[in-house]
This record gives structure tokens, C-alpha cells and sequence, in this order.
């Protein structure tokens, strides 16, 4: 056969995939399970397609639901077009194009962003402790990390009074530290200085070329 009577068909002319990430073979797979008239086969051949599909997802199978995902996504790619049993409700067109629910992203302690939000729970937790040397031990723990995470965004030295301020703010005057005259680590404790790489790098260069 000549080259020029060869007939070439591209992914262009194609109908597009509908979940990308299980490829044309899968979707090709997918429309042939469609054409099939026996429901019995066609029950038989959809299981075989799950387990297919199954290999294709192996960082999910720890997930919850997982076969149920699987079944989704097989009536998904079938555009939803597909007689057969599932052990799983039938998805809906509908439901699919849904809007997920926005998440309720926390609200408080927001004026000191640089914490994070693991600090802010940790003081929420901090508060509900019984007093006692353990509960001591874990406020000035969190006020370190707290001094810490200041000098690492803001700048490179604080005061004691500052953070303590801080902190009493965020647990809604619940800790103060100021009347205890606790004393927080230096800050050359808490944050590593940085090295000027470029300036070894050309410090090395200049005694190679000596």
C-alpha cells in the first residue's frame, strides 16, 4: 500500500475523553460495554471493567468508598447511558454538575496570620487545660513557637511584651503572661541565620582561580 492511500486518524478528530486519565482504551472499552444486548454479559463485562479500573487507581484504594468511585466513574465516561447492576446508586447528570459547598474557612485569629492556624488551635487547646506545671510548660512552649514564627516572617528581633500581648489576644484574655515575668528564648535560639550562598559560592570560585 502507498503512503499517500494509508488513512490516519488523530486524537484531534476524535471525540474528546471524557475522564482524561483512564485514556482512549479505557473510554473505547466503555462505549463497546454499551452495544452489548445480553444483560447478563453486559453485567459480567462492567464488573471486569471495575477491576480494570481499579488498577488504574491504586493510590485510591485506601480512600473511603472506593468501588463506589469506581462505579461513578464507569457511568460517567458512558455518559451515563448504561443499563447495568451496580451495588451503588446511579449517578445523575445533575448531580454532577452541582457546585460543591463552599468550606467554612475559620475566622479567628486572623489579624496575626503569620502564627498559622496550628498555633491558634493550640492555644484554644491550651486554655481548656487544668492549671499545673503541665499547662505552664505548654503555654511557654507555644509562646516560643509563636516568637519563632514572628521572627521568621516579620523581622529579626521582638520583644517578649509583644508576643505576649499576642497571645493573650488570641485566647481571648484567657493566657497573659505579662505580670509572670516570663522570659521567652533569644531570638538566635529560635531562627538560624541564612548563609549567603552566592557569597561562598563566589568566595570558593575566587580560591580556585588563585
Amino acid at each position: 500500500m502507498e503512503l499517500q492511500d494509508r488513512k490516519y486518524t488523530y486524537n484531534t478528530d476524535r471525540k474528546p475523553l471524557i475522564i482524561p486519565e483512564y485514556g482512549r482504551y479505557i473510554h473505547e472499552i466503555v462505549e463497546q460495554l454499551k452495544t452489548i444486548k445480553d444483560r447478563d454479559l453486559r453485567n459480567k463485562n462492567a464488573r471486569a471493567i471495575i477491576k480494570l479500573l481499579g488498577r488504574h487507581n491504586p493510590h485510591l484504594r485506601d480512600v473511603p468508598d472506593f468501588q463506589h468511585k469506581l462505579w461513578d466513574h464507569l457511568f460517567i465516561m458512558a455518559e451515563f447511558d448504561l443499563d447495568v447492576d451496580s451495588p451503588f446508586p446511579k449517578p445523575s447528570p445533575e448531580k454532577l454538575k452541582e457546585r460543591p459547598e463552599k468550606l467554612p474557612y475559620p475566622k479567628k485569629g486572623y489579624q496575626f496570620r503569620f502564627y498559622g492556624h496550628i498555633i491558634k488551635r493550640m492555644i484554644d487547646e491550651a486554655v481548656k487545660w487544668e492549671e499545673g506545671e503541665l499547662k505552664d510548660r505548654l503555654i511557654r512552649t507555644i509562646a516560643n513557637h509563636m516568637k519563632k514564627n514572628y521572627l521568621t516572617w516579620n523581622k529579626d528581633w521582638v520583644s517578649d511584651e509583644v508576643i505576649f500581648e499576642h497571645l493573650r489576644i488570641l485566647s481571648d484574655g484567657q493566657i497573659d503572661l505579662k505580670q509572670t515575668g516570663e522570659t521567652l528564648k533569644e531570638a538566635n535560639q529560635l531562627v538560624k541565620k541564612r548563609k549567603n550562598n552566592n557569597y561562598h559560592k563566589q568566595k570558593n570560585y575566587r580560591k580556585k582561580r588563585s
